[in-house]
């Protein structure tokens, strides 16, 4: 009854509370939709722009450690002084350079002429002219196993590590404006000083006894080490990536991590991150072959051997290959972790089985007297918190690994598979351990029982 006389200034019933806060709750629920459908969209957008980058920071670590570090790419190129296409090519260089200042034929013609002057017949004149094709070919063949000598030495490393540091200085000067500019780089052709092989088979000729070689003087004979007409348009590129450095990897990580975070089911954003990663690399490794064709297949004139531009193309382009199979590979060991983590039938089924052979052989230690003690018991207490410590310092090494490869990733995982193991291991023992004592104290008989 006092319900129905409530004074109109009094507080509204609850059936009438009630309705008025239904706008309310439609309101806060239309937010709460509203919030995770940006959240689902930003995850979207951080996980495709990371799989997007991947590829791109792998270039620029490449660009920023290979292509404009004057040492490193010294160090990457210097065991093609022993590649045989490369020897090969620097061999008709240098031949070449040697063949233009000793000229048999003239050198037959004046010898001819002299002794026609000092009384010999004209006929036998005539004949030792002739004798200057021969004569060109056993200089050309002097020259050649001079030039082979050199190129297959100690001599030819130093030449060609110097002549290289010499024109990737000048590419660096080209493309970023460091450094000093010195003779390399034309017109985008990328070329190697070879005149001090030059002057070594000079001297080797003269001692020899070749003494037309003397009159050999000192040549800037270049051999064309790469060639493309984009090398001009490609500066602004190189300065940004050198710019961006070794930066762009670690902003990458990030995104990519707030992109999982972001994810309602993060397990599964996970896995999609790491094979959308592995995907885009796949598809630049492809990239890089076509390109490596396209470029032996339109080389320029200058370039004098495509078997000695194919083994620098291989040897430059090495580290970021090795880079985007790393990539590949890891990103699949990253997508199968997290699906073997998950709820599915098969991850159940083998981490069932795993806990099972734990088991059984922590039951077969404890029969032969073999026991953890409390390193078992703790393994069983702190296992989350130890898988945990153990997969950030798998990922920790391999972040801090200097330029790690496919085997380097395969290397952590059988580690991390092995000490994973051990820890079940010692957790099966621990709980095996409980299992061989009483749980509570009971009669002795009880106990013997």
């Amino acid at each position: 009854m006092s319900d129905a006389h409530e004074p109109p200034g009094s507080a509204p019933s609850p059936g009438r509370g009630g309705a008025e806060a239904a706008p309310g709750d439609e309101r806060a629920a239309r937010g709460s939709t509203v919030g995770r459908l940006a959240r689902k969209i930003a995850s979207a957008v951080l996980i495709v722009l990371t799989c997007i980058l991947v590829p791109v920071a792998l270039l620029t670590t490449w660009v920023h450690d290979i292509v404009l570090d004057t040492d490193r790419y010294v160090a990457t190129v210097a065991p093609l002084a022993e590649e045989p296409a490369v020897q090969d090519a620097a061999v008709h260089r240098i031949t070449d350079a040697v063949a233009v200042h000793v000229d048999g034929q003239q050198a037959a013609d004046d010898i001819a002429t002299w002794l026609e002057s000092q009384g010999l017949p004209p006929r036998a004149a005539d004949a030792l002219k002739g004798l200057g094709p021969q004569l060109n070919a056993a200089v050309d063949q002097a020259v050649t196993k001079a030039a082979t000598k050199v190129v297959q030495s100690n001599v030819f490393d130093k030449v060609w590590t110097d002549a290289n540091r010499a024109a990737h200085n000048a590419v660096v000067h080209a493309l970023t404006g460091k450094g000093r500019g010195a003779v390399g780089v034309s017109d985008g052709t990328v070329t190697l000083d070879v005149g001090a092989a030059v002057e070594q088979v000079k001297n080797q000729l003269v001692d020899a006894g070749l003494s037309p070689a003397k009159l050999i003087p000192t040549v800037d004979k270049q051999m064309v080490l790469f060639q493309s007409e984009d090398l001009a348009k490609a500066r602004k590129g190189a300065r940004l990536l050198d710019a961006l450095g070794n930066w762009l990897p670690v902003i990458v990580v990030l995104i990519g991590a707030g992109g999982v975070f972001l994810a309602r089911g993060r397990r599964r954003a996970l896995a999609r991150t790491a094979l959308g990663a592995a995907f885009a690399c796949l598809v630049v490794a492809i990239g890089l072959v076509v390109a490596r064709h396209y470029y032996l297949d339109h080389l320029s004139p200058q370039v004098q051997s495509k078997a000695a531009a194919s083994a620098i193309f291989d040897t430059l382009v090495r580290f970021l290959r090795a880079s985007l199979r790393t990539a590949i590979v890891l990103g699949v060991v990253i997508a199968l972790g997290a699906y073997f983590i998950g709820p599915g039938r098969l991850p159940t089924a083998v981490r069932g089985r795993s806990e099972l052979a734990a088991d059984a052989t922590a039951r077969w230690a404890a029969g032969h007297q073999i026991r953890t003690g409390r390193a078992g018991t703790w393994a069983q207490q702190y296992r989350h918190a130890v898988t945990l410590a153990v997969l950030l310092i798998t990922a920790l090494v391999f972040a801090l690994w200097n330029h790690p490869t496919v085997l380097t990733v395969l290397l952590l995982v059988l580690v991390l598979l092995a000490v994973l193991a051990v820890l079940a291991l010692l957790a099966a023992s621990g709980r095996a351990a409980p299992g061989e004592r009483p749980a509570a104290p009971g009669p002795r008989g009880d106990a013997e029982g």
